[in-house]
């Protein structure tokens, strides 16, 4: 079993920065890919970037440019850096963690991110 907590999330102003940080607990599993998905209130659950084990990034075009993820294998912890955040930035930034043995798919509560003037 993995548990996933985020933080990070706070309210910031329009060209802001954030770091978003996830913490795995894993119980003696090896995390395979890592991530972030996000969703705005109204608005369905939307990629945001990913992590493989290797550190090979993708990030959704409204990422890139502006957001950074990294991972610390040691600690089991990713961290998405987000710089000149929009206001269309707002949301609850939830990430996530696969494990190939068992293949499964685990996610965090989420933290909200909201940027505002």
């Amino acid at each position: 079993q993995v548990q996933l907590v985020e933080s990070g999330g706070d309210s910031v102003r329009p060209g802001g920065s954030l770091r978003l940080s996830c913490v795995a607990s894993a119980s003696g599993s090896s995390l395979n890919n890592m991530g972030w998905y996000r969703q705005a209130p109204g608005n369905e659950r939307e990629f945001v970037a990913r992590i493989t084990s290797g550190g090979t990034t993708n990030y959704a075009d409204s990422a890139k440019g502006r957001f950074t993820l990294s991972r610390d294998n040691a600690r089991n912890a990713m961290y998405l850096q987000m710089n000149s955040l929009k206001p269309e930035d707002t949301a609850v930034y939830s990430c996530y963690a696969t494990t190939i043995f068992p293949p499964r798919q685990y996610w965090g509560q989420g933290t909200q991110v909201t940027v505002s003037s």
